[in-house]
C-alpha cells in the first residue's frame, strides 16, 4: 500500500545514501567501505554462472537481482571472499552479507567495482565450528535497486564449495508489505524475510514489489499485476523496463533449486485503494487466477491467504483495524477447498484467458491466516506500513501458524534474523 508516488520515491532513495531514519532521527550506520583495487590482490576467480553458486529468489540470465531480498549463497575455503559487481548494478545499492550464522554486515556497492567482503580480519573467519566449510550469504536489501554479479573471488589456491539446498521451501507473493517498505533494512526487515529466515533450515523467496496489485492493471505506475508478473523473472519497475523493455524474461520454474512447500500470498492493499480503480470483481478474479497459477506450477504446495491489514482508524477514544476484502478472501479460500474446485482443478498461465485442467488434489490446500489482533495502531509507521516491531510481530505469529498447521519445527536457534533490534535498558534507577 502506498500513500503516493512521492512517499514511494523518498522511501527508496533514502537507502541509496545509506541513511536510516529511526523515529525521525538519523541512525548512525557507519557502513564499511569495502571497495578495493583488485590488482593488489592474488585471487582465484569464478564466473557468475559457476555451479558452486546458489542464487536465492529471482535472478535473471544476466545474474541481475529482482524483487525483494534476493540472495547468493556459497561455501568457501580460506579467509577471503570478494565480489565484482556488473554494469547493471545500481550504484550505492545496500547489501547485507555474513559468514555462517554471524550477524549481518552492510555495505553500499558500485557497478564495475570489486568489494572485499571477507578477509582474515573478519570475525569468525578463523573458526570452522560448527560449520565447515564456511558459508557466505549475500542479500540485496532493496527491490527498486539491485545488483548484477560479475565475478566471485577467493584467495589464491582456495575454492568455492556448493552448499546443498534445504529441504523446506517457502515463497511469498506480495506488495510493499511483504517487501519491507519503510522498515529499517527493507527486504531484510520485512515480515516475509523474518518468517523465511526465522524458520531455520528453510529456503525462501519474496516475490514482492511496492505498489503492485494482484489485478492485472496499472497500479501506482506498475503496468501489470501479480496475476501476470509472478510468471516473470523481473518486476515492472523502471529498472526492468530499461533493461528488457516490454519483453521481460519468463521465469523458468523448472530450473528452481527447490519447489516451494508453502506459498504465502498477501495482496490487495493496492487493489483496495480508490486511486487504482480496481473493482471487487476484478480483484476476486485476479486473486483466484493467481492461486490457480500457483497450484499449476507447484501442485503439491500448500497456499496461505493472508487477511489484509489496512492500518488503523481512530474510533471514539480508541482505534480499530481497517480491513479490506475480508469476506472476498474467505470466499476465495472456501472455493478452492470446495468439491467444485477439488474435483476439477484449473490452472492459469498468466498470459491468456484460458485455463487448463489439473489432476485433482488429494486434499484441501488453501488456508486462511487471520491478522486480526496481531498489530496495534502504533505498530504502523507514519507511511502506513509496519514498523520493525510490527513486522517482527507478524512474522512471529505467521511462523507459529505454519508450525501448528503444517508441523514445521522452528529450528533457527541462534543466527541473527533482524539486524539492529538489540534494544535494552541497562539503567537500574530511572
Amino acid at each position: 500500500m502506498l500513500a503516493g508516488k512521492l512517499s514511494f520515491l523518498l522511501g527508496i532513495c533514502s537507502l541509496a545514501v545509506g541513511t536510516i531514519l529511526q523515529n525521525g532521527q538519523v541512525r548512525i550506520t557507519n557502513y564499511p567501505d569495502t571497495k578495493i583495487n583488485i590488482s593488489s590482490y592474488d585471487f582465484r576467480t569464478y564466473d557468475a554462472d559457476a555451479t558452486e553458486l546458489s542464487y536465492k529468489g529471482r535472478w535473471d540470465s544476466k545474474k541481475i537481482s529482482w524483487w525483494s531480498a534476493p540472495g547468493l549463497v556459497f561455501g568457501f575455503t580460506g579467509q577471503t571472499v570478494a565480489i565484482t559487481f556488473g554494469e547493471h548494478t545500481i550504484n550505492s545499492t545496500l547489501i547485507g552479507y555474513r559468514i555462517a550464522g554471524l550477524d549481518w554486515t552492510f555495505t553500499n556497492v558500485t557497478a564495475g567495482a570489486t568489494h572485499l567482503l571477507v578477509s582474515p580480519e573478519t570475525p569468525g573467519v578463523n573458526e570452522t565450528q560448527p560449520i565447515n566449510p564456511l558459508t557466505f550469504e549475500l542479500r540485496v536489501t532493496n527491490w527498486e535497486y539491485g545488483v548484477q554479479i560479475d565475478k566471485v573471488h577467493v584467495g589464491a589456491g582456495e575454492s568455492l564449495v556448493k552448499i546443498p539446498a534445504y529441504n523446506r521451501t517457502i515463497e511469498f507473493i506480495g506488495d510493499s508489505l511483504s517487501a519491507g517498505m519503510y522498515t529499517s533494512y527493507e527486504g531484510l526487515s520485512s515480515f516475509a524475510y523474518g518468517v523465511g529466515a526465522g524458520l531455520g533450515d528453510t529456503e525462501y523467496s519474496v516475490i514482492a514489489f511496492p505498489g503492485i496489485c494482484v489485478s492485472d492493471q496499472n497500479c501506482w505506475g506498475h503496468a501489470r499485476g501479480q496475476v501476470h508478473q509472478w510468471f516473470y523473472t523481473s518486476d515492472m519497475s523502471s529498472r526492468a523496463l530499461s533493461i528488457y523493455g516490454d519483453e521481460p524474461e519468463q521465469w523458468d520454474f523448472s530450473k528452481q533449486e527447490t519447489t516451494p512447500n508453502i506459498v504465502v500470498i498477501n495482496l490487495g492493499t493496492n487493489d483496495n485503494n480508490a486511486h487504482n480503480n480496481v473493482t471487487t470483481a476484478t480483484y476476486v478474479d485476479a486473486y483466484t487466477k493467481l492461486i490457480e497459477g500457483v497450484h499449476g506450477k507447484y501442485p503439491k504446495a500448500q497456499v496461505i491467504v493472508m487477511q489484509l491489514w489496512m492500518g488503523f482508524s481512530r474510533t471514539g477514544n480508541s482505534y480499530t483495524q481497517d480491513l479490506g476484502y475480508e469476506q472476498e478472501l474467505k470466499d476465495i479460500v472456501a472455493y478452492f477447498n470446495s468439491d467444485e474446485y477439488l474435483s476439477a482443478p484449473k490452472t492459469w498461465d498468466g498470459t491468456t484467458n484460458t485455463t487448463a485442467t489439473l489432476d485433482a488434489p488429494s486434499e484441501k490446500f488453501v488456508h486462511y491466516f487471520s491478522t486480526r489482533g496481531i498489530l496495534q495502531h502504533n505498530d504502523i509507521g507514519p507511511q502506513f506500513h509496519p514498523t520493525d516491531v510490527g513486522a517482527i510481530k507478524v512474522a512471529s505469529h505467521l511462523s507459529q501458524f505454519i508450525k501448528l498447521t503444517f508441523g514445521w519445527d522452528l529450528v533457527a536457534t541462534g543466527p541473527e534474523i533482524f539486524h539492529d533490534t538489540t534494544y535494552w535498558n541497562d539503567e537500574m534507577y530511572y
